[in-house]
């Protein structure tokens, strides 16, 4: 059969275009943080095995991006197809219908694997709405160095009380050596995620069963106080600017003994190119109080998908690809096996994981340890450890860490930044129509 060129020509044309047009481009947001950079630039790998399929990055830091997704997801917006999103999201948005049920996965992603308190963080009556890139407790990074020179020895628990009297041994400002570094950005998952631990392990909490709010109690003004007063006496200057990257980037140069944070921090404060300390560093279990209830956090970072989303089954495809097992693998083979996203699958805590990871067991051992549904001391009516998962809370844990960020730098004193916290907090209580 002889076809004319031009005929042949067309029908070429027609072909290529439609490959063209099935390109889909997925617009993922994310969070500026260390393995967030790393699945960006290991994607490539995803690009070159599903050609069809085109990633679009917006990498934001944090506070932004929470701001960015919830107006967008909250309007119905449709700007992202990907969003970096936690657990707090994850129960209320997909409780209002916002985020595709993701169900039907593959068997070789082995859902199994994956830890049951993180599944059940980001599921909403068994069904799970977002997909764990990693999972993170809290912890203390301590300078062991520091530490064996002013003779001094970390306990395998610390007390809050013990902390502090660290570092202030440690803190020599003339130095650039400060004695503890803690989150006093401002922001519900900033500054908020620590304080509520610490407000917890001196037995307060965010509300009573009747929903009434609790910042004048005794517990809170111990707790408070007891931050104030130790970020003042030992911590770094500037602090009301310092959220994770923050602290991570001035633990990593040298300047903090003492850093209480996020799990996560583990592979970098180790990694030798991040890490001026690399080789100095070690690791225990967050500080307790009066009770060891909600002294440490637990939180996810997770892939979701909007509804509004065009390009969901892609979006799936890709959500799948970098929660799997393999993109684990992926890391383990370019980066180094200490740098796997941690927390979410039984999995990675192999043998080889554990001997390369100092941090591992620890991480492990207080994500197990969280109990999102108990949290404190004293009863409470809310879920969540270093957050409260009702809508409410994103408006009023970040009124209230903009107060106790103007108490950590004088602008008002406890007492005031506390009775502030009660009277905003009941006012836009009331006004959500609580108790309900």
């Amino acid at each position: 059969m002889n076809i004319p060129v031009k005929a042949l020509c067309v029908a070429m044309c027609m072909t290529l275009s439609g490959i063209s047009l099935g390109a889909q481009t997925l617009t993922i947001a994310t969070v500026n943080n260390s393995d967030m950079i790393r699945m960006q630039k290991l994607a490539k790998t995803f690009e070159s095995e599903h050609p069809d399929i085109k990633l679009n990055w917006v990498v934001l830091e944090e506070n932004v991006l929470r701001q960015r997704l919830t107006t967008d997801i909250a309007t119905q917006g449709g700007q992202f197809d990907v969003l970096t999103i936690g657990m707090y999201e994850a129960a209320l948005w997909g409780a209002k219908g916002w985020l595709e049920p993701m169900n039907e996965l593959p068997a070789s992603y082995a859902i199994e694997d994956v830890f049951p308190s993180v599944r059940d963080g980001l599921s909403v009556k068994g069904t799970l709405y977002a997909l764990p890139f990693y999972a993170e407790s809290s912890m203390t990074y301590y300078r062991t160095d520091l530490f064996k020179e002013a003779g001094l020895t970390m306990p395998e628990h610390p007390t809050w009380e013990q902390i502090a009297e660290f570092a202030k041994t440690l803190n020599k400002p003339e130095k650039e050596q400060y004695g503890i570094c803690l989150r006093g950005k401002a922001g519900w998952g900033e500054n908020m995620a620590l304080i509520s631990t610490v407000a917890n392990a001196y037995g307060a909490r965010w509300f009573d069963e009747k929903w009434q709010p609790e910042f004048t109690g005794p517990e809170w003004k111990n707790a408070l106080n007891f931050y104030v007063n130790t970020m003042k006496a030992s911590g770094p200057p500037g602090a009301t600017s310092n959220g994770f990257n923050e602290n991570l980037a001035l633990f990593n140069s040298g300047k903090c003994a003492i850093w209480v944070d996020a799990s996560v921090a583990g592979s970098f404060v180790t990694d030798p190119t991040q890490s001026k300390v690399a080789d100095k560093v070690g690791f225990t279990f967050a500080p307790h109080a009066v009770t060891d209830k909600g002294s440490a956090w637990l939180y996810s970072w997770a892939l979701a998908i909007p509804t509004t989303s065009k390009a969901k089954d892609a979006a799936k495809t890709f959500s799948t690809w970098a929660t799997s097992r393999e993109y684990g693998a992926l890391v383990a083979e370019k980066d180094g096996i200490a740098n796997v996203p941690p927390g979410t699958r039984a999995s990675t805590y192999s043998d080889a994981y554990l001997k390369a990871a100092p941090f591992a067991k620890v991480t492990l051992e207080s994500l197990k340890a969280a109990k999102p549904n108990d949290p404190t001391l004293k009863p409470v009516p809310y879920v969540g450890i270093q957050l409260v998962t009702i809508p409410e809370f994103q408006a009023v844990g970040t009124q209230v860490g903009k107060l106790f960020s103007a108490a950590l730098i004088g602008q008002m004193t406890v007492d005031q930044a506390l009775a502030a916290a009660q009277q905003t907090t009941e006012r836009e209580m009331k006004r959500a129509g609580y108790p309900k």
